[in-house]
């Protein structure tokens, strides 16, 4: 039974939303694509950093931090500012683009790969860099969002304030 349900929920067809989430999730997966054509290394920036089977992953890395920042970002924008958006916007937009784009599953493999290549310093680096940079960045964005969207309530307005 749920008491609180998610405000995205609503009656009726979920075919809208299954198909946001698919448009959504394939544009995020050729964003993600054209990312690691553009910096490349170890499992997918051959002038920037070591490439080769048992580089760091640092465009995954980067990938998933980019990504989570801008999840911060969306959440304020559409929960705080853009309340009367449509809501198709976060599916297709949060579910479907954002999670196209990032992409723990290659964190895990990268991370695998790393033990796997007897460089456990890199692998557990790669663990703590992920998960760190990722809340760290969902927390950034909310506090960009906030600031640059969300706009400041006049002095005496909000609950408790009637008279």
């Amino acid at each position: 039974m749920h008491l609180h349900p998610h405000p995205d929920a609503t009656a009726g067809s979920r075919v809208p939303v299954v198909a946001a989430v698919a448009v959504g999730g394939a544009a995020g997966a050729l964003l993600r694509y054209g990312a690691s054509r553009l910096w490349r290394n170890g499992s997918d920036a051959a002038l920037l950093w070591r490439t080769g089977e048992a580089a760091f992953p640092v465009t995954t890395l980067l990938i998933n931090v980019v990504g989570c920042f801008l999840m911060g970002v969306l959440t304020v924008a559409l929960k705080e500012r853009f309340t009367g958006a449509p809501r198709l916007l976060n599916p297709l937009l949060g579910t479907g683009v954002l999670g196209g784009f990032t992409t723990f599953s290659s964190y895990t493999d990268d991370t695998r790969r790393l033990f796997a290549n007897d460089q456990p310093g890199y692998a557990v680096a790669n663990m703590l860099l992920t998960v760190a940079g990722a809340l760290t960045a969902v927390v950034l964005g909310v506090v960009v969002a906030r600031l640059l969207l969300v706009r400041p309530r006049p002095a005496g307005a909000g609950a408790g304030s009637g008279s």
